[in-house]
C-alpha cells in the first residue's frame, strides 16, 4: 500500500509541475509566417467576407485556460485591399467581444515600403469588451498586418485578465513573416 500511495504523490507531483504553456514553434506552410504556440495549434481554412471581399482565411489557434492565440492569414486581390482588411479585421473582432470601435484607439498604425518592396501596413490593438451577450468581460489584443497582397491576424482573445502580460509579449514578439 505504502509503494502505491508514494506512486499516487509522485504523479501529482509531476502534474503540479506541468507547464501550462507548452511554447511550441510553428511555421506556416504556405503563408510564409512562423509563430511561437503556447500549446500545439490546430489550423482550419474558410471563406470570410471583410467588407464585400471574400478570401480563403486560414485560422491556426491555440487555446490554454480559454484564451485564444491565433493567426490568420489571407490573400487579396490586390495591395490596396489587403490594406482595406486590416481595419476590417480589427472592427469584426471588436464587435465579437462587444467593444465599441468608435472608443477604441489603435495603439499604432504605420505604412512603409517593406524590405521585399513591396507595401506594409500595421494596426495594433488592446481593446477590452463585455462579451458575447453582455456575459464575462473579454480583452483582444491584436497586430493586423499587409505586406503587399497578403495579410495577416495575430490575436490573443479571452476573459479579461486571464493570461498574463508576458504570454501576450511572448506570443506577438514570435510572430515573423518570412
Amino acid at each position: 500500500m505504502t509503494t502505491r500511495l508514494l506512486s499516487l504523490l509522485l504523479a501529482a507531483c509531476l502534474a503540479a509541475c506541468s507547464p501550462k504553456y507548452n511554447w511550441r514553434d510553428h511555421a506556416s506552410p504556405d503563408a510564409r509566417y512562423r509563430v511561437t504556440f503556447p500549446a500545439k495549434p490546430a489550423s482550419t481554412t474558410r471563406t470570410i467576407d471583410l467588407d464585400g471581399m471574400r478570401v480563403d482565411m486560414t485560422m491556426t489557434a491555440a487555446e490554454v485556460d480559454g484564451a485564444t492565440f491565433a493567426v490568420g492569414a489571407a490573400e487579396a486581390p490586390d495591395a490596396a485591399r489587403a490594406r482595406a482588411a486590416l481595419e476590417a479585421m480589427k472592427l469584426a473582432l471588436l464587435r465579437n467581444i462587444g467593444a465599441d470601435p468608435a472608443r477604441i484607439s489603435t495603439a499604432s498604425a504605420s505604412a512603409s515600403a517593406s524590405n521585399d518592396g513591396g507595401s506594409r501596413s500595421a494596426i495594433d490593438v488592446d481593446a477590452t469588451g463585455p462579451g458575447p451577450g453582455g456575459g464575462q468581460p473579454m480583452r483582444l489584443v491584436g497586430h493586423f498586418e499587409a505586406r503587399g497582397k497578403r495579410f495577416y491576424q495575430v490575436i490573443v482573445v479571452g476573459r479579461d485578465q486571464a493570461v498574463p502580460p508576458e504570454q501576450i509579449e511572448q506570443f506577438f514578439t514570435s510572430f515573423t513573416l518570412q
